[in-house]
Order: structure tokens, then sequence, then C-alpha cells
């Protein structure tokens, strides 16, 4: 599924490779046949604005959106399970669906990262696909919610994601949530999880302290891509961000 992947790729750290892959992006979304109208035109200017806009700019704006704070995190378990190690298994599991299913990871991303997640379902059939979103629909609502509200345009991506998924956000309640909750990414939020990760590691000075905390849990190289590596019987099906560069 086409859409998938240009959604994918709209997640992803911006580059000068996806702004060059902009015709091809309108494209796949043009010939999509699921998403209504509505999302499309919406997801369209999404694309715009990325591939038009001043790299530096998209990038420092990616970083403040998404490198900030577990509140709008891109990966997918941390919504679930925190760093407990429900986490960790659930993981494991992720990671055994993409093997089985012919796939293989070769970034420097956890397999819960939600673009990698989306090009996985980009090779599998619908049905599954439906299913995969709808399953995670909660966790897509309060980021597309918490984006709104940050008066960001990747709201669009988990708009158009929840409407594949088939189950309609109860958008009042998604608002008082998020009103509720206690932004993460201030100068004083980021702040308080430093000053508690140097605690953490003080007190576990004896052990592995590459688990790192939240605040620059990324760090990507401006050139770093994320991608999947499909086996032989999926080759054919070229990833999108291979035909950008083509």
């Amino acid at each position: 599924m086409q859409l998938l992947k240009v959604l994918a790729r709209v997640l992803e750290y911006p580059t000068e490779e996806l702004q060059a892959s902009r015709d091809v992006l309108v494209a796949a979304v043009l010939e999509d046949s699921r998403l209504p109208r509505q999302n499309k035109e919406q997801l369209l200017r999404c694309v715009e604005m990325l591939c038009d806009g001043d790299l530096l700019d998209m990038q420092e704006t990616y970083v403040g959106t998404f490198d900030k704070g577990r509140a709008t995190s891109l990966l997918l378990f941390e919504h679930v399970h925190g760093e407990s190690r429900d986490r960790g298994q659930a993981m494991v599991d992720l990671m055994e669906q993409y093997r089985a299913n012919g796939l293989e990871i070769d970034a420097r991303e956890l397999p819960d990262y939600l673009p990698l997640f989306l090009e996985y379902l980009s090779t599998r059939p619908w049905v599954e696909i439906r299913n995969w979103l709808e399953d995670i629909h909660h966790i897509l609502g309060l980021l597309g919610e918490r984006l709104y509200q940050r008066d960001s345009f990747y709201h669009v991506v988990m708009d158009s994601l929840l409407m594949l998924s088939g189950r309609k956000a109860n958008r009042q309640e998604l608002a008082r949530i998020v009103a509720s909750e206690e932004r993460d990414d201030t100068p004083d939020a980021l702040d308080k999880v430093w000053e508690e990760e140097m605690v953490k590691f003080v007190d576990d000075q004896g052990s592995s302290c590459s688990t790192g905390g939240v605040v620059g849990q990324r760090r990507r190289e401006l050139e770093q891509t994320q991608t999947i590596h499909l086996s032989d019987q999926l080759m054919t099906d070229a990833t999108l961000r291979q035909a950008g560069r083509a």
C-alpha cells in the first residue's frame, strides 16, 4: 500500500532525499483509493510544506516536535508500556513478526518506531493493515490531538491513519484529555527529566547506561535514513524511498 509508505516518509527526519521525492509522494497520494478527499488534500499540503520549506527549518521543527518529551514520541510501545519490562518483550515480539514475514530492519531505530512500522504494514494485505491500525487507534488519536493542540502540521498524518483504521475518535474527549495533560517538552520539564536521568546514572554506575533518556534519544545524522530490507520474495515491491532516489 503506497499511501502507508508516504505517511512513513512524512514522519521521518526531513532530508534532501525526502524533498527531492515530492513528485513521487504526491502521485502516490493522488492514486490512493482509500483515503477520503479531505484527508488527501490535507496530506498533500503537509507534503508541500515539508518539500518546499527550508530544510534546516524543517529539521529543527521535527526535533522540537518528536524528540522532546514522551507525549509525541513516535515509539509506539512507549505510550503503552513506558519503560517497563513489558515494552522490551513487546518489541521482541514485533521484531519476530517482521522476520516471520520476510523483513529485516536495517536502521538505528527500535521496531516500534512508527515510520518503520508503517513501512512493514505497507507490505501486508489490507485486512491485516486495517486490524493493526485499529489496534493502535487510541495511540493515533492521542498523538493526533497532541500535535493539533501544538499547532503541528504532523497531526494530518495521524488523522489519515485514524481514518484508515476505520475507528472514529471522540474529538471532544481527546481534546479534554490532552488539555489536562502537563506539557513535557517545556524547558522546565526537560530539565527535570535530565535531573532524573542523572540520578539514575549515578545509582546504576555498575550497569550499562546505553538505554539513555528521552532527551536526545535518537541523535540523527543529516543524511541518515531508515529502511527495511525486504527478502528476495518481496524485492519486487520497491520502497517509496528507493523510487524517490531514482
